[in-house]
Formats: structure tokens, C-alpha cells, sequence
């Protein structure tokens, strides 16, 4: 398995959300999305402004993406297409992305989904992020700090 991790390009931007729409768990449509206001545009600025999205690839085939918000601190977005879960790519994304956010700030956060059903919660607790609020509904924030 030949594995990438490479900076999001604008002609990135339907992989992104084709990844983003294949995840059976916290799956959101386009339509849903863009309710949230993540539309193409938007994410296409946010490409412009700043190295903040990851894609890896295996074998030449995008397989998940990381997403920053270099100004907040937070890991906006972290998907893997199912087909490649199990094979680390969410280690390297999450290492990647906070590599990038280290270099500007000291704690990180992101906010997921925090029901017990959401594998997601214990991969970014093996991965040394602590729950430090309940935030809207279910959802869940989560703070990673510097290693001292």
C-alpha cells in the first residue's frame, strides 16, 4: 500500500466532498452541508487563504482529508472513506493537521458528535484529546494541548 499525505489543491474541491459524503457515521449530505454554510466557495477560499485541508491517497486514490481553521486552533473536519478505515490513515491526517495548528497555537480543540456509538471519540482519546464541554445537543469539545 503506497500512501500520500498531500496539501488540498482548488481541484480538490469535489473530492473533498465526495470523501465527505461517503462516511456512514456523522454523515452529511450536500444539501446538509450546505445548510452549514460549507459550500464549494467557501472551501475554495479557504484553500486560498492558508494550507489548511489534507488529502491522503493510496495507491494514487484519495482515500480521507483533514481540515484546519489555522486562525481558531480547531480541527474543523477528519474523514476517512470507509473503505480505507483501519489502515492508519486517520493518524497520519490527525498528525498532520496538528502539526499545522501546534506552530500557532498551544491547546487545540475540535467538536464532534459525543455519543458512545461514535468511534470517533475513542480515536481522538487514544490520540490524547480530552472532552472538556457538552456543546450543542449531543455534540461534544474536545482539547488537545503542547506536549511540554
Amino acid at each position: 500500500m503506497n500512501t500520500r499525505i498531500r496539501l488540498a489543491t482548488l481541484q480538490d474541491i469535489s473530492t473533498l466532498f465526495a470523501i465527505r459524503t461517503s462516511v456512514t457515521q456523522n454523515h452529511l449530505s450536500r444539501e446538509q452541508m450546505a445548510e452549514r454554510g460549507i459550500t464549494p466557495e467557501v472551501l475554495a477560499d479557504s484553500i486560498r487563504e492558508a494550507p489548511c485541508v489534507w488529502i491522503a491517497e493510496v495507491n494514487g486514490e484519495p482515500a480521507g482529508f483533514s481540515m484546519v481553521d489555522l486562525d481558531s486552533g480547531e480541527v474543523f473536519a477528519m474523514f476517512v472513506r470507509p473503505a480505507y478505515e483501519n489502515q492508519g490513515l486517520g493518524r497520519q491526517l490527525m498528525a498532520v493537521a496538528e502539526a499545522a495548528l501546534f506552530e500557532r497555537h498551544d491547546t487545540l480543540f475540535l467538536v464532534t458528535d459525543g455519543r458512545d456509538e461514535i468511534r470517533a471519540n475513542g480515536f481522538y482519546q487514544r490520540l490524547g484529546w480530552s472532552v472538556v464541554d457538552q456543546v450543542d445537543g449531543d455534540d461534544v469539545r474536545y482539547q488537545k494541548s503542547r506536549a511540554l
